[in-house]
């Protein structure tokens, strides 16, 4: 069915407010069948009485249908016609122009929600307002056609705002867009300069990347720039690394024959048993080993094993001999712990001096042939031997002071002084000279005390 539901003869034209022509009467059609009438009414079915249309407004509020079947609205200008409907009842004539303005009304609702959820379409959403706004006075609907256009001319004035600041908005976003672009150029730049920590550096750069892709927003001009200066650092960042590694591939082959050479050395001392010698030799090949740096992967990592092997080799024969020295040296110990509980009884200087002294020297001389002891138990060997040494020492000491004649003479001298004294003091007492009988007699006695304690000292020696 048409805008004018041409389905009779004699219909208004569309669109038009002409006055319907009146039919020439003629013999009617007989009653349509309901078969035909279902072909008439088959675009629109009606809606079953429990389920309800919801309509933007009630179109017998704005339009009517007159005896003659033609459909009018009306609007703030006045009435005019849509259309005819010849085919049911008027109310379903109104029903069916009232649902070609709730196709109006949905395209305005559309054009509404455009404006608000992408507004850097405004300037299309104006466009569609406008040419929609145009057909609204010759548009064949029954509805509130006025508050349409209204609403129209609000899409149209809000267009305007909507696409300033959807412009606002962009400038925003390509000035954020830039200045990141910007800023991973110039980290990029940093990179491609001076980085030398190639994987990570190489990580980034490939970070970098993955993020310029997701940065939309940016004219062209200046995307390419930006984009160029981007390759340009990752480009000359490719460079430097090539040229690291190939240089570290000439100098992993110099320090390959340097290794070979320390391994050779490893292996022809790894069967020494000159013990310290050979542990500080292999300490020296370790040092110029971690010194040269690294090989290739595969033939540092053989060379590595055959260095190790020779270390381990001398290692192991070092540890096992000390082990079998550590187990002599614990039999040592226990024979000089046996060797001293059997001299401590026989070493008594104080009961016979002599016989101290031949027990302690049978005692050195067995103590030597023994051997060495372990370093943990060498100090509490040493002091109990030391502790029998040094009672013999001490008794011998005191022995010769006792009897040193020296002393004994040192200390006879002293009693000559005292009689020469107590003579002198006889001869002034009998000369009658008392005073310098006293005075003979002070100096014998002090000269007394001298020589008792003489006496004493060589006798407490």
């Amino acid at each position: 069915m048409s805008d004018q539901s041409p389905t009779t003869p004699g219909e208004a034209n569309p669109g038009t407010s002409a006055p319907t022509p009146t039919p020439t009467p003629g013999p009617r059609p007989g009653a349509p069948s309901p078969a035909a009438l279902a072909r008439k009414v088959a675009p629109r079915a009606v809606a079953a009485p429990e389920s309800r249309i919801v309509r933007a407004s009630d179109p017998s509020e704005w339009g009517r249908v007159d005896d003659s079947g033609a459909v009018f609205v009306r609007t703030s200008e006045g009435e005019r016609q849509v259309g005819s409907w010849q085919a049911g009842a008027p109310e379903e004539g109104l029903a069916h122009f009232g649902l070609r303005y709730d196709d109006l009304v949905a395209e305005v609702s559309l054009l509404e929600a455009r404006l608000d959820s992408h507004p850097q379409d405004a300037r299309k959403t104006r466009a569609s307002a406008e040419a929609l706004a145009e057909q609204l006075p010759s548009a064949a609907a029954v509805g509130d056609l006025d508050a349409l256009a209204t609403r129209l001319a609000t899409v149209v004035e809000r267009s305007g705002a909507v696409e300033v600041e959807a412009r606002q908005r962009k400038d925003e976003e390509r000035a954020t867009a830039i200045a990141r672009k910007e800023a991973l150029a110039v980290e990029a730049e940093e990179i491609g300069e001076s980085s030398t920590q190639w994987k990570a550096a190489g990580d980034r750069l490939r970070e970098i990347l993955d993020e310029w892709k997701t940065i939309r927003g940016i004219d062209r001009k200046t995307d390419d720039a930006l984009w160029k200066r981007f390759s340009k650092a990752r480009e000359a960042f490719n460079r430097r690394r090539g040229s690291h590694f190939a240089e570290l591939d000439r100098t992993r082959a110099s320090v390959k024959r340097v290794k070979e050479e320390l391994v050779e050395r490893a292996e022809a001392i790894s069967a020494s048993t000159d013990w310290n010698d050979t542990a500080t030799a292999f300490r020296r090949l370790m040092d110029e080993w971690k010194a040269a740096g690294r090989a290739p992967r595969e033939a540092d990592d053989a060379l590595w094993k055959r260095f190790k092997a020779a270390q381990d080799t001398f290692f192991d024969a070092r540890h096992a001999a000390a082990a079998e020295r550590d187990a002599e040296f614990e039999g040592n110990a226990d024979a000089k712990e046996a060797l001293l509980t059997e001299f401590s009884a026989r070493i008594d200087p104080d009961k016979d001096l002599d016989a101290a002294r031949a027990a302690l020297r049978e005692l050195q001389t067995r103590w030597e042939e023994i051997g060495k002891v372990p370093r943990e138990r060498m100090g509490q060997l040493e002091g109990r031997i030391r502790a029998l040494e040094k009672s013999v020492s001490d008794a011998a000491d005191a022995e010769w002071r006792r009897t040193d004649p020296e002393a004994k003479a040192r200390a006879a001298q002293f009693w000559v002084r005292v009689d020469d004294f107590e003579a002198q003091a006889a001869k002034a007492d009998a000369a009658g000279k008392s005073k310098d009988a006293e005075k003979a007699r002070a100096q014998a006695m002090q000269w007394k005390e001298w020589a008792e304690a003489a006496e004493n000292a060589v006798d407490t020696r």
